[in-house]
Formats: structure tokens, sequence, C-alpha cells
């Protein structure tokens, strides 16, 4: 359990590197779009990026004021401390109802719906966001008292 710990946090350092975080994000939009165009290749070398993404890069050599440090970090302790990213809580409802609209968008973009992908798309993208933001605001507020 311990290496399996000390396993964990490394990844969690590494991946609180904002170049790993971006570019998840990126990659995310890269997967539709390749899904949408049918290029499959594109597709999978994306898929595959997006998993070994967490370990690519360097941990910081110190903290960062960048919203993406912020959100890896935020995510870290969320877990740690026991809760869930997915959930019936706020703000895990967010990621929840997101999950449903990212898959439309998926969908919309194998059957070729431009506007139906991009905004589904953006609609899963927004509302993970906002369950990010709040989870941010919930351990400033925690740490300021």
């Amino acid at each position: 359990m311990f290496i399996g710990f000390t396993k964990m946090e490394h990844m969690w350092a590494r991946h609180s590197n904002p170049k790993s975080g971006w570019s998840r994000m990126a990659a995310g939009f890269v997967a539709v779009g390749a899904l949408y165009h049918r290029q499959w290749k594109l597709l999978g070398l994306t898929l595959l990026f997006l998993i070994i993404n967490p370990v690519l890069f360097r941990e910081p050599s110190e903290e960062l004021d960048d919203w993406m440090y912020k959100v890896v970090r935020a995510e870290e302790r969320w877990t740690n401390d026991g809760h869930r990213l997915i959930g019936l809580g706020y703000p895990q409802i967010l990621n929840t109802v997101s999950i449903p609209i990212g898959l439309y968008g998926l969908y919309a973009a194998y059957k070729r719906k431009p506007v139906s992908t991009l905004v589904f798309t953006l609609a899963s993208q927004g509302l993970n966001q906002w369950c990010l933001k709040e989870i941010i605001e919930y351990y400033e507020e925690v740490d300021s008292q």
C-alpha cells in the first residue's frame, strides 16, 4: 500500500505541471475533432497521450500561480480528503452531469453534427471546469481560516 501511495503522490506531483493539465485539455478537443473527421490514427495517438499524460511532465520546482496547477493540487487534496470527483453532492454534480453531456458530444462528433458537437463538448468542459473552480475555492477558503 505504501508503494502505491508513493507512486500516486509522484503522479500527482508530475501532473501538477501546468503543461500536463493544459495539454490534456487541448488533447480532449483534438480527440473530438479526430472522431468527427474519422482520423482514427490521430484519435488513437491522442487517447494514448491522455493515458500517459500525468507522468510525462516534470514536477514543478516550486508552487505556481497557475490556474491548472491549482486545479490539480485541489483535485489531489479533494480525493485525499475522501471526497469523490463524481457524485450527487455539490460541486461533484457538475462533473456528474458533464459526463452524459460529453458523451453526447462524442456521439454528435461521430454523427458529424457540427453544432451539437461544439455545443455539447464545450458544455461538458465548462461544467467540469466549474466543478474544479468550486473545489479550488473550497480549499482557498479552508486555508484562509
